[in-house]
């Protein structure tokens, strides 16, 4: 399926990672409800995770923590499933019509990731996809101050390229995404979550 992209002569293409660049949110959402049940959670469901989406990891566990009356330590657990997330890389792929208009405009303008993930998830993610050249910048999780929606992500990215914001065109499949590149004054197109597709590409 090739996306239709909104008008404009854009002059840099941004990219959220997980569930825009790859296929990875089933594999997420795996990792999550694993490392949360060795925590005692077991009522993070498959629909919150999506409707969460985009969070950091520290909001999504204090959130639950004062929902569930839980005390899951943030970093412990961040390191858990992230370990657990790491264990079916080899399961990940990627996102066809994205990688379409990646590969299309490698070399012609520049690109980037922009995602609220870990550097190192990051990097995983896409060296597991053979992508990570394609990219002149990571702007990854402890980069900027606040986090989507706030534009901060997307005007660091914007800024480390060199091009205008209003000549960025942003690709996520996530609502606060979406309003993080709203506020950063970039046009963007919404890719579609697993739920939202005909058939996922990523066998549980």
């Amino acid at each position: 399926m090739t996306l239709t992209l909104p008008e404009g002569d854009f002059k840099a293409y941004l990219f959220d990672c997980d569930g825009t660049i790859a296929d990875s949110m089933p594999l997420h959402y795996i990792a999550w409800d694993r490392a949360l049940r060795e925590y005692g959670c077991t009522s993070f469901t498959e629909q919150l995770f999506y409707a969460w989406g985009g969070r950091p990891v520290d909001d999504v566990v204090a959130e639950l923590n004062r929902r569930d009356h839980l005390s899951i330590p943030i970093a412990e657990f961040a390191h858990r499933k992230e370990s657990l997330y790491y264990e079916r890389l080899h399961e990940i792929q990627p996102v066809p019509e994205v990688l379409e208009q990646i590969r299309l405009q490698h070399g012609k303008i520049p690109l980037a990731v922009v995602s609220g993930s870990t550097r190192e998830s990051v990097v995983k993610s896409l060296e597991a996809l053979s992508l990570l050249p394609l990219f002149d910048t990571l702007v990854c999780a402890g980069d900027y101050q606040r986090s989507k929606p706030a534009p901060d992500p997307y005007l660091l990215a914007a800024s480390r390229l060199g091009v205008a914001p209003h000549q960025c065109l942003v690709f996520e499949d996530a609502d606060i995404g979406i309003q993080s590149a709203t506020a950063a004054g970039m046009a963007s197109i919404r890719i579609a979550q697993p739920h939202e597709r005909p058939a996922a590409a990523i066998s549980r």
